[in-house]
This record gives C-alpha cells, structure tokens and sequence, in this order.
C-alpha cells in the first residue's frame, strides 16, 4: 500500500515529534507500505524519509521545480517525482495514495490534509485520512471538526471518516477497516 505523508519542513520543539515520525516509518515498513511524501531531506520530511529508506522500504518524493533548485530535496529516493507547481504535488500525492496521514506540520501540512478529507466528502478521494496527533497537536483542530458537526456542517458520518490518533494500532485497524464515504449529495 501507498501511503502520503504530509509533514512538516520543520523538526518542531518537542523531541516527540520526531520520535513519532520514526515510529511511524518504522511502522510502515514493517507493514510492507510504501511513502509517499513531499520529497524534502528537511524537518519532519527528512526524518520519515530517512527511516522508511534506512530499513528498507521504499520512498516516492514529489517535488515541483522550484524546491529542488533550493536544494532542500532529498537525495537518495527510490524515485522523485518533478512536477510544475504545489497543485500538481497535491494532485500526484492523492493519485498515488491508498491512505493519507497528517503528522504535526504547518498551514501547508493543514491545507494538504484538509485537501483530501475534502476531496473524499465529494468522491474524488477514497482513502482513509488520519491525523497523527503527536503530543495533543492535533486537539484544537479535532474539536473544530466535532463543532462543525454540532452546527450542522458536517455530518456526524462523514466526520467518522477521518481519524484523530496517535496510536499506531488504532491507525492500522482504520485502515483496515475504511469504507469510502458516500459521495455528497445537494438537495
């Protein structure tokens, strides 16, 4: 299975984050799972980078041309993908994923994540989209999603959908267990 990481260019505060970033590579490629990712050597990027290539598993970057000439791609990946521009990133990365995690990043890491709970609420995603929420990062935007539900935004169905955890058992038995949602309807 193919899974895009969306992650941060940046290592964070809190050495946890880093920690769980490992943890998850290491995860990944115990399962047999290939990552999918934003092609970079820095931050949270490299790191899950570093640990799927260093125990064997097989690493796809994605990069538009722009980040490559400033010298922040990786440079040992499996293949790197060059691409024109972000949109077209986010667009290989959901083709070529089977499921989407977020671990902690920034508003690009918010708007790629956001991007593919979206896209699945209108049939153009059907993977699982799970948020890695490492250290309660990820708290203030899960109770976000419970209030939309409470205002009538979101429906309570299409909110189970997507995961708030950082327990990687809990993870494995969401994918294992997705069904698409059904693709919305307007009346």
């Amino acid at each position: 299975m193919n899974i895009t990481v969306f992650c941060g260019a940046s290592l964070g505060n809190d050495e946890i984050y880093q920690e769980k970033t490992i943890e998850l590579g290491l995860w990944m490629v115990k399962n047999g799972h290939s990552l999918v990712y934003g092609g970079g050597k820095v931050g949270l990027m490299g790191v899950i980078a570093d640990t799927v290539l260093e125990n064997g598993g097989k690493v796809i970057g994605v990069m538009p041309t722009f980040l490559i000439e400033r010298e922040i791609c990786h440079g040992n990946l499996a293949e790197l993908i060059t691409v024109d521009n972000m949109s077209d990133r986010k667009t290989y990365m959901v083709e070529n994923g089977d499921a989407f995690i977020a671990l902690p990043g920034g508003p690009g890491t918010l708007e790629e994540i956001s991007q593919v709970i979206s896209w699945a609420r209108v049939g153009q995603n059907d993977g699982p989209c799970i948020l890695y929420n490492v250290n309660g990062y990820y708290d203030h935007l899960e109770s976000f999603y419970n209030n939309m539900v409470q205002e009538g935004f979101l429906s309570l169905e299409d909110r189970e959908k997507t995961l708030f955890s950082d327990n990687l058992n809990e993870i494995e038995d969401f994918i294992k267990n997705y069904s698409k949602p059904a693709v919305r309807q307007y009346k």
